[in-house]
């Protein structure tokens, strides 16, 4: 099986496992030489205030949210990296509930690779609050790789 494109989920709280995002990322898609895709799903209510925060103004021009996640930070350090190690990548965006879009970004894109981050959680933890992670893992149309957090 080749290693073509890489689908790296990048959810909000993913700041501060970028680095440990990166270097799963570069060791995999590196060797490879694979299309790296940065992706970011936004929920209803974080596109629109992300939306005022950049100062985007939807009435005026039209606003697709590939642009809004190329303006997301966590976002822009790991494209950063990206191009240090001179590999290919797309900046994608969506809107909608995560976990199901990640799966529908993954096919979209012909994915060979998803990549999404998280922290362990209980399996009660996880009952009570669901798991982004854990639905891409069950329903992902490619192999997953999960980059554990403690925090």
């Amino acid at each position: 099986m080749s290693l073509d494109t890489i689908l790296v989920a990048i959810g909000p709280t993913d700041t501060d496992r970028s680095e440990a995002i990166m270097e799963t990322v570069l060791a995999t898609a590196k060797p490879a030489d694979a299309t790296v895709v940065l992706a970011h799903v936004f929920t209803d209510d974080e596109y629109e205030q992300r939306l005022s925060q950049l100062e985007f103004d939807p009435d005026r021009e039209s606003v697709s949210p590939d642009r809004v996640a190329d303006r997301y930070a966590a976002i822009q350090d790991l494209r950063s990296s990206l191009e240090e190690a001179d590999l290919e990548y797309e900046i994608r965006g969506a809107v909608g509930e995560q976990g199901p879009m990640i799966v529908e970004l993954a096919t979209e894109v012909d994915a060979d690779r998803v990549v999404v981050a998280g922290r362990q959680r209980s399996p009660v933890g996880k009952a009570v609050f669901g798991s982004t992670a854990q639905e891409v893992l069950l329903s992902s149309p490619c192999p997953v790789t999960f980059v554990c957090s403690d925090s």
